[in-house]
């Protein structure tokens, strides 16, 4: 029999967010494989978890891969932890899950809290579309194209940002897109000095630079999407060039270059086409 592989979240600041299956697992297990081992025990020292803890991080995953497979085959139950939060999200962990799938080793998640998840749902901002892009890079050039490649996707973007870099960000934010943005900054969840603030981007640099303090911290930052402008809104924008490209172009051309314009159905805009 095969051993079986859990992707264990633990919390992400609360130590009484940690699940009661997830200390359980943990208990059970022959191995708990830790980003790093010394904060891991602090968190099962909590719970009176007695269990063997291993190092797995981005620096010896692959050489840890073979011997942990082994492991796996030879029945050992194993569970992942990363420092906060669910495994692999910006975490080590995806190789490990990809070997175990490929050997038809059980892969269990245990679900728990997601910081992503978790600034999402009380920013405030849409929630039915969003996107994650783990670290803004560091160097200038970079975060620009990075910032630039997420007002792309459309929906609310979530991104990590660290204490040191938290205001260039947004101040590249700020030129990019302008003062009114509307931007979301979490930092600290489920700590003692939990904020979460949802203002214009000017606001939010304003924030950042009225105290120290307000740099400190792990943040999460959410970017408004942009906004699909509503149906009236490509109406009125088909009737503003349609008099104009109809004079350049068969009335099926036109159309299909309007649609393309506007957003809105081929048909709907040979319709408008018929009706000049």
């Amino acid at each position: 029999m095969k051993g079986n592989l859990y992707i264990v979240s633990t919390p992400i600041g609360n130590l009484s967010d940690m699940s009661y299956r997830a200390v359980e697992i943990l208990n059970f297990v022959d191995i708990v494989l830790a980003e790093d081992t010394r904060h891991t025990k602090i968190l099962l020292s909590h719970y009176q978890i007695e269990n063997k803890i291993e190092s797995f991080h981005e620096h010896n995953e692959n050489s840890s891969l073979k011997g942990i497979h082994k492991l796996l085959e030879q029945g050992l139950n194993i569970a992942l932890v990363s420092d906060a939060g669910t495994p692999l999200i910006n975490d080590p962990g995806f190789k490990l899950v990809s070997l175990a799938k490929e050997n038809n080793i059980p892969v269990i998640p245990i679900p728990g809290p997601s910081s992503p998840i978790v600034a999402l749902s009380v920013s405030g901002m849409p929630t039915d579309r969003f996107s994650f892009m783990g670290f803004v890079p560091t160097k200038n050039s970079e975060r620009v194209a990075f910032l630039k490649r997420a007002d792309l996707i459309g929906g609310s973007v979530i991104f990590f940002e660290s204490p040191k870099r938290v205001l260039k960000t947004v101040e590249s934010i700020y030129e990019l897109f302008g003062p009114n943005r509307q931007l979301c900054i979490a930092k600290e969840l489920t700590k003692s000095f939990e904020t979460v603030i949802t203002s214009s981007v000017e606001r939010i640099i304003e924030f950042l630079n009225e105290s120290p303090e307000h740099q400190k911290g792990e943040f999460v930052i959410i970017l408004e999407g942009i906004k699909e402008p509503s149906t009236d809104e490509k109406m009125q924008l088909l009737q503003t060039i349609l008099p104009h490209i109809i004079k350049e172009m068969p009335p099926s051309k036109a159309a299909k270059l309007a649609a393309k314009i506007t957003k809105l159905n081929k048909e709907v805009c040979y319709e408008a086409i018929k009706e000049l």
